[in-house]
């Protein structure tokens, strides 16, 4: 009886739906941990990069300097490198092109540039997410699917059996009991991860508009400083 209550042996023997909703839990749970350990990782290497450049950016150094030290980095990515090339590219394209009375529309373009950077440093920050929310909130249910539908496989059985006993009955149960827990081991770090991420996430982003914002006043002042 010991062998036929183990972990294995109820999965093994529990039915087709079962373990078909296990193992598609069981993948679900395995592609979350990969995303999480993944997001993990570009997200502390964002906040790095970030007070790296920031440092670097306050530092007095100037800007055309600055512009062609992150173009000569081919590996950079980082979000406010990109949102100060976006800005700073648009701007010098515009000041070429314009006459001092067209300062507002010059900054107008920069800033635009901007707000494109800052959408797609966005859409990085936020990939695997939606995922990681779709496993938190649906594992629970998928793995309750395998569980009514083990016990419901488990009463059907008893209808051929003249004399229902608890050792009868224990291991369908037992092994549609094994789904939900799935189910919820899935389910727990997912959600985890995802809070956890989004409110990394929404700290950057709002890094990155304060540091728009910054450099859209030094922009400010160059454009009329110039005139």
């Amino acid at each position: 009886m010991p062998d036929k209550m183990s972990i294995w042996s109820l999965v093994a023997n529990a039915s087709f739906v079962v373990q078909l909703v296990m193992l598609l839990l069981l993948l679900a749970s395995v592609l979350s941990w990969v995303m999480i350990f993944q997001r993990h990782f570009v997200l502390r290497q964002a906040q790095q990069k970030l007070r790296l450049f920031e440092d670097r950016f306050w530092s007095g150094v100037d800007l055309s300097q600055l512009f062609r030290e992150v173009n000569a980095d081919p590996d950079s990515d980082n979000g406010a490198e990109n949102i100060f090339r976006a800005g700073l590219k648009e701007f010098s394209r515009l000041s070429q092109q314009s006459g001092v009375e067209h300062r507002d529309a010059i900054m107008e373009g920069a800033q635009r540039s901007m707000r494109v950077a800052l959408a797609r440093e966005e859409e990085k920050l936020e990939m695997h997410l939606p995922f990681l929310a779709t496993v938190g909130s649906t594992s629970p249910y998928v793995g309750l699917f395998g569980t009514v539908w083990g016990i419901m496989n488990s009463f059907r059985g008893l209808a051929n059996v003249h004399q229902a006993t608890l050792a009868s009955v224990a291991p369908g149960i037992s092994e549609a009991l094994i789904a939900t827990a799935i189910g919820l081991f899935a389910a727990i770090p997912a959600v985890i991860a995802y809070n956890r991420f989004s409110a990394k996430t929404e700290t950057l982003m709002n890094s990155y508009e304060t540091f728009a914002d910054e450099f859209s006043s030094v922009l400010h002042r160059r454009v009329h400083t110039s005139s």
